[in-house]
């Protein structure tokens, strides 16, 4: 027999971790290759690990709720193999007697698990002896410093034996400290904790810059509602305004391909392809499935889409391949009522855009004549590494010009 070492796979584009929240194997548990080992959340989507061998499950590395990077040993499974040994682990090797600088920062790289209890039971890290690999301080560990009656290290008691002997007037009142502790702990976990992480690695590695112009759909609305009713009966999903959008922003993305481009680190790659990012709601959070070759659809095949992903989504069937390969978002915060944001980009696109509420509003016509008007806010975040203000805003210009132009979309319907 022979230990085969599984690893945290690279579930998607970009994706250099993933959160494991449910293993759906133990050890002693005889699986088949591809069957699902484990539950986990990337910053792109929910997938299942697949195993890789057909064997048994011999230990589980990774806790739940703890967060790996990608090529990261997760667990061990043991497969036939008659000329193979099982090269020793690393905590199998006799301990030395000094502990080398990789050690020691092995032993302080804590997983989101290990944080959490330590916090919840006053436990000082600095004390705790780790049984992971090399030091490294596991779940499992603190669970028997907590089993034992120890919430907190030497150092740490002493610190609160110190705060005890305080005088009365200079510590804080019991119901001061009471009211400072009020409110609820929600953990950061799943598709809120990928988020998140994913927003975070936006904001510090791209240098965003904004725009937005107003644009009036007036007769692009009346003209929607003029055949929404008819198209639902013959196709039997609904034909959206954000239908219309995704095609004018194709056919500019199309003409504008500095947009549809992403940066990979020392050069900047222009797609060829249009496809494009949307944002859909589930019960958990958001996703980004990707609507692909847009500027090849017509807007009945865009709005199938839509429909269909909407659907996967409201009822978690979303797969990885859904979500891989956008080279543009369009984000429809309009349906939350929204009438003015500042998109964060999709890394690593290189610009997103916003697609407001339509509002109702007076508006100076030709003639200086006041007319009530249908007008909405394209609002868009770009990447001035690849693109600068001229660019986007001629970009944003064209897809104003589709907008209002109602007859441009009339024979792209069907």
């Amino acid at each position: 027999m022979m230990a085969e070492a599984i690893t945290m796979p690279q579930l998607g584009e970009s994706v250099t971790e993933g959160t494991i929240t449910k293993w759906l194997v133990r050890p002693g548990d005889k699986v088949n290759k591809y069957d699902p080992l484990a539950d986990v959340v990337t910053d792109k989507v929910n997938a299942e690990i697949p195993s890789s061998y057909t064997g048994t499950i011999t230990e589980l590395v990774v806790q739940e709720d703890e967060t790996v990077q990608v090529g990261d040993l997760i667990c061990y499974i043991e497969v036939e193999e008659k000329s193979a040994s099982l090269p020793a682990r690393q905590e199998e090797v006799p301990e030395k007697t000094e502990e080398t600088p990789i050690v020691d920062s092995m032993k302080k790289r804590y997983s989101p698990a290990v944080l959490r209890l330590a916090q919840e039971h006053a436990i000082d890290l600095e004390q705790v002896n780790g049984s992971g690999r090399g030091g490294r301080i596991t779940r499992k560990d603190l669970e028997q410093v907590i089993q034992k009656g120890g919430t907190a290290s030497e150092p740490a008691r002493a610190s609160q034996l110190e705060t005890q002997r305080i005088p009365a007037e200079a510590a804080p009142s019991k119901q001061a400290t009471v009211t400072e502790a009020r409110g609820e702990k929600v953990p950061v976990k799943g598709v809120r904790k990928a988020t998140a992480a994913n927003m975070v690695k936006s904001k510090e590695e791209i240098p965003h810059a904004w725009t937005m112009v107003e644009a009036d759909v007036t007769d692009l609305v009346n003209y929607r509602n003029s055949i929404k009713q008819q198209f639902k009966e013959r196709e039997g999903f609904p034909i959206t305004i954000l239908s219309f959008v995704i095609k004018a922003v194709a056919e500019a993305l199309k003409e504008f391909p500095d947009v549809n481009a992403v940066w990979g680190g020392d050069h900047i790659l222009r797609k060829k392809d249009v496809h494009i990012s949307i944002a859909v709601a589930a019960e958990d959070g958001l996703y980004v499935p990707v609507i692909r070759n847009v500027d090849e659809k017509s807007i009945k095949g865009i709005a199938k889409v839509i429909s269909e992903l909407a659907q996967r989504g409201r009822t978690g069937r979303l797969t990885i391949e859904d979500m891989q390969g956008g080279t543009f978002t369009v984000n429809n915060t309009g349906s939350f009522g929204s009438v003015q944001s500042v998109p964060i980009i999709n890394h690593p696109q290189a610009a997103i855009m916003s697609f407001e509420s339509i509002v109702k509003k007076p508006v100076v016509m030709k003639g200086d004549m006041i007319a009530i008007r249908s007008m909405v806010n394209l609002c868009l975040s770009l990447d001035h590494r690849m693109l600068d203000g001229l660019t986007v805003g001629r970009f944003l210009a064209r897809i104003k010009e589709k907008l209002e132009n109602v007859d441009h979309f009339r024979d792209k319907v069907y």
